[in-house]
């Protein structure tokens, strides 16, 4: 009764002692869902299913289900919807950062206790993407990423509109007193006018686009918005691919390697993307045993310009870059600095997939090498006596003038404490200083929040104020833009050096050396140290899945993953040369 390979409904038998009970107990139970014995006896395709009414990203998840199904069943596997954890980035408390490990965990274990051959991801809001990489890379079972797509672009006085770029500058317009509340609620209304994530290269969009340079995802599927019939037929073709790879054995681990990584880090700066991939990428690295070279990174970022002209560091939107030939178009730009012969989910290369894919066209989203958008990479690592294990900054969407700048520090000791004194008239600050929030890192917050966009002190905003200098241990959004130092490590809740900055303390940036200084004297350093004293325990870290967290996650160079889900480390990446 029992085959000798271990496919489908024998994937995984609960253990009851007796492995043909074991399959004859399960049998009889899927069979009250009506399924026949033929198809039993195909391969089983899993899907997961993330919709969820607090998740507007994945509201098209149910169609895409159905097309994949379609996909599935027309290749002649059995496809079975399962449901892990999902996650919005404006519902879920206290972010969506400190509970991706968690969607990580639930996607790993049920491709594990369930008879799976292979499975399609469903991803979309930004930690799902990463979750469900980390995840399946865990579990290596054969696995291949679908996108939800993003939302088509709003309209308001005939300004197109994108979320959530347009959020973050209307909002800001709302703080100066330029916009009143009625028409903030109009504005409201129309900034995510359909399903699907958001259209800017925000972290969701940068997070599909390097999932497909990586080849983990089908050619052309990056792009698609939510709501065109492409979209359907890009989850029917995965579906169809789904079944091809359970046959292959094509695992996570054989595509997800450290030449796939670099191929994506290479298309994060291409695309001047979200700095929230660099934390996702080095976690999911690390389910691999692969170390993200942020010093490699950084010089990869030199020679890697920005190419598309696409908000929050360009114009455009991603309905126009999947117009203009979505990742394609960018991937044949970069080719001379590919991994090309990297193994992708289609069975074939990154250099034959690419040379596989129809003739580009002329079109203004995505610039010719020589003639960039950004020079000099879009992200930068700096070290220094502030950072020590490294922070980084988003120049390619910064105020250039400030990106060489020596202000003296306006420091908030947490996110309470921001909320409280940025927009009073009586804070001490001006132009030329540098607001810096600590307390809202890994630990601190917990859980990293996008909480690095400091808002520009009301004060100085009503002046017409667009731009200060602004650090942190936290992270921004992808959506955001300005002159924002982020994931400041190690964290100052953990006695990085960011906890021991005092109000008036000077601070030096200096990008173009990759320098982030703060100027006291290691004496001084050294005394104030002696004073310093943990964050207390807050309500709630003693218990549950918090107390994991708080006993086990990473800092950001490390991907904020947990420590006991890392493998041990064999291989590191980049490889760009010195």
């Amino acid at each position: 009764m029992m085959a000798k390979e271990k496919r489908g409904m024998r994937r995984g038998l609960t253990a009851y002692g007796d492995e043909d009970f074991s399959l004859f107990l399960r049998t009889a139970f899927i069979k009250a869902m009506g399924y026949s014995d033929d198809a039993l006896d195909r391969p089983i395709v899993g899907i997961t299913n993330t919709f969820s009414g607090f998740n507007a990203c994945h509201r098209n998840v149910p169609e895409l289900i159905e097309a994949v199904k379609r996909g599935v069943m027309l290749a002649g596997g059995l496809p079975v919807e399962f449901p892990t954890i999902t996650l919005h980035e404006s519902f879920a408390h206290p972010t969506s950062m400190f509970l991706r490990n968690l969607m990580s965990m639930d996607t790993e274990e049920m491709i594990r206790a369930q008879p799976v051959d292979s499975t399609v991801l469903i991803g979309g809001c930004d930690k799902t993407v990463p979750a469900l990489l980390m995840g399946a890379a865990s579990a290596d079972v054969p696995a291949i990423m679908l996108v939800t797509g993003p939302m088509i672009t709003g309209d308001h006085k005939g300004e197109r509109l994108g979320a959530c770029t347009d959020c973050r500058r209307f909002w800001a317009r709302f703080r100066a007193g330029e916009i009143d509340q009625p028409e903030m609620k109009e504005i409201e209304a129309k900034l995510a006018p359909s399903a699907g994530t958001c259209m800017v290269m925000g972290t969701a969009s940068t997070m599909a686009c390097v999932t497909e340079a990586m080849g983990m995802m089908l050619p052309g599927g990056a792009c698609i918005p939510a709501v065109m019939a492409e979209r359907l037929r890009n989850a029917e073709a995965t579906g169809a691919r789904a079944v091809a790879i359970a046959k292959e054995k094509l695992t996570p681990s054989r595509i997800m390697t450290a030449d796939a990584f670099e191929n994506g880090l290479r298309m994060l700066l291409a695309i001047g993307g979200s700095t929230n991939a660099i934390v996702h990428m080095a976690a999911m690295a690390g389910r691999l045993g692969i170390e993200l070279d942020l010093e490699g990174f950084d010089r990869m970022g030199r020679d890697t310009p920005v190419l598309v002209d696409l908000k929050p560091t360009g114009q455009h939107y991603m309905e126009d870059l999947d117009k203009a030939g979505g990742v394609t178009t960018i991937l044949r730009e970069l080719m001379p600095q590919l991994k090309l012969k990297a193994l992708t989910i289609t069975g074939k290369t990154l250099g034959q997939n690419i040379k596989a894919a129809p003739a580009g066209w002329k079109q203004e989203v995505v610039r010719p090498f020589n003639n960039p958008i950004f020079k000099g990479g879009s992200i930068a690592v700096l070290r220094g006596n502030l950072a020590p294990d490294g922070a980084i900054v988003k120049q390619a969407a910064a105020s250039p003038k400030l990106m060489q700048h020596e202000g003296r520090a306006v420091v908030f000791d947490s996110l309470p404490d921001m909320a409280a004194r940025i927009d009073s008239p009586d804070l001490d600050v001006t132009p030329n200083d540098i607001l810096v929030l600590r307390n809202a890192g890994p630990i601190g917050a917990p859980g990293m929040p996008e909480a690095g966009y400091i808002p520009i002190p009301k004060k100085l905003a009503q002046k017409g104020l667009k731009d200060m200098l602004r650090m942190s241990d936290a992270r921004m959004s992808g959506t955001a833009f300005g002159a924002i130092v982020l994931h400041i490590t190690p964290e100052s809740a953990v006695g990085g050096p960011l906890a021991l900055v005092q109000n008036g303390d000077r601070i030096r940036l200096d990008v173009k050396n990759r320098k982030l200084e703060l100027l006291v004297s290691d004496e001084e350093l050294a005394v104030r140290r002696k004073k310093w004293k943990a964050p207390k325990p807050r309500k709630g870290d003693e218990r549950g899945y918090r107390k994991l967290f708080m006993d086990t996650v990473q800092q950001a160079d490390k991907g904020c993953d947990f420590e006991f889900l890392t493998a041990p480390l064999t291989k590191r990446t980049p490889s760009a040369k010195r």
